[in-house]
């Protein structure tokens, strides 16, 4: 993981845009809180940075 985060570094993304977690499938109360956790830290983030404005892109650069 530390190789993922660098290479985020490496293009000038944030490297908690990127993390692993190892868990059972009865583990599912700790998967909700992870979840809500990175949910929460990428909305903190906000967009990729390296991306334009969606609202820029034609309907088929989209892909609709």
């Amino acid at each position: 993981m530390a190789h993922i985060q660098d290479l985020l570094t490496a293009i000038g993304l944030e490297p908690d845009r990127a993390q692993m977690f190892n868990m059972s499938a009865a583990m599912a109360s700790a998967f909700v809180t992870v979840a809500q956790e990175m949910t929460e830290r990428i909305a903190r983030l906000g967009p990729n940075p390296l991306r334009g404005p969606l609202d820029t892109l034609t309907d088929s650069e989209r892909g609709e």
